[in-house]
């Protein structure tokens, strides 16, 4: 258990919070320039100057085009038409052929978006050219946004992932060590022992849970300590707020370890029911993926979801500075979960004098 209460929980953190990222990045890119024009050498320049995507090859036929998207060398393919530069002057527009590989269809929205992104504001720019050219005059008039971005100035994702990803460190570990505590005692043989001597049942819980607890607690306080001086992740809010909270969310998960221990034989049984419920509150958390997206029936499962509430809170105390008022709402639902939880994992062990 040395490993996994100390090893683990730091691993996990310093690689998860850089490899679970949304940011689509070195995309495969290639093209057709059937124009060779300065106008259709211009627009691709654009895509060799963006950092998201890797121009890779220039291909002469859409046939070998498409071969290469087949065995998966490019991921996106645009073609230039013949007399791009031309019909641009003489008819103020045209059409640029675009293919994406899709079996990942959230990735290639992505990609879309970014493509689309970098033709827009190419269009822009030849729009005004080509009209100072034809000496167009008075030029039309730009209107631009200026964004002001809140909790994350930067828009790094790290900021928006490391919070949950400690969210799911103490959940993770809190709920495995202790599913596995009263189990363990069932396979050496001595609960059999414990269970004929005079301490009571609610001594005996609180004794083999509150180690566990102050683990909990000292894990958020390590992951703090990462998030903060290797991340640069801003604690905003209060921390006592943080820990407060930390406290009872973590009596819901030893709840359901020792729920869980009660009806098993083995540790490998623990831990198979453990992460069985460990993968259905991760992925319908919010960490990864938005709520608001998932169909109205999820979104009512996610209300009976510990881990929902831990996440929600998290960023909200960390990135806005969130007060208690904020928070009371997942504050009660989370502090009625430990009071059912542990409700009935004392009720469902049995104790025998």
């Amino acid at each position: 258990m040395l490993p996994i209460i100390f090893v683990m929980p730091i691993v996990q953190l310093l690689i998860l919070a850089n490899a679970a990222t949304f940011e689509i990045k070195n995309i495969k890119f290639a093209y057709l320039d059937n124009d060779r024009t300065p106008t259709s050498r211009a627009l691709l320049e654009k895509f060799k100057a963006s950092t998201y995507f890797n121009v890779l090859n220039v291909y002469t036929s859409g046939k070998e085009a498409n071969s290469a998207m087949l065995n998966g060398d490019v991921d996106v393919v645009l073609n230039i038409p013949s007399y791009f530069e031309r019909d641009l002057r003489k008819k103020k527009g045209n059409h640029l052929g675009l293919t994406i590989n899709a079996i990942d269809g959230a990735t290639a929205g992505v990609e879309s978006v970014y493509v689309n992104q970098i033709i827009r504001n190419f269009n822009k720019n030849i729009r005004v050219d080509l009209m100072q050219a034809s000496d167009q005059l008075p030029q039309q008039l730009n209107i631009a946004s200026i964004p002001s971005f809140w909790y994350n100035e930067t828009l790094n994702y790290k900021t928006f992932m490391v919070p949950g990803i400690l969210v799911l460190l103490v959940t993770m570990i809190t709920l495995f060590l202790s599913g596995m505590n009263i189990v363990r005692e069932k396979e050496i043989g001595t609960l059999e022992q414990i269970n004929v001597t005079p301490i009571r049942k609610k001594q005996f819980i609180i004794g083999k849970l509150f180690p566990f607890w102050v683990i909990g607690m000292g894990l958020l306080t390590i992951g703090l300590i990462i998030a903060r001086l290797i991340f640069d992740i801003p604690i905003v809010g209060s921390l006592a707020l943080m820990y407060a909270y930390t406290s009872v969310y973590i009596f819901v998960v030893l709840g359901i370890g020792l729920f869980i221990s009660n009806y098993t034989d083995t540790q490998q049984q623990a831990m198979f029911i453990a992460w069985f419920f460990m993968v259905i509150f991760i992925l319908m958390s919010g960490l990864f993926t938005p709520i608001e997206s998932m169909p109205h029936w999820a979104q009512l499962i996610t209300e009976f979801n510990p881990i929902k509430y831990f996440v929600e809170v998290m960023r909200m105390v960390m990135l806005k500075g969130s007060s208690f008022m904020d928070i009371l709402p997942q504050f009660l639902k989370t502090l009625l979960y430990a009071f059912v939880m542990n409700g009935l994992a004392v009720w469902s062990y049995k104790k025998t004098n």
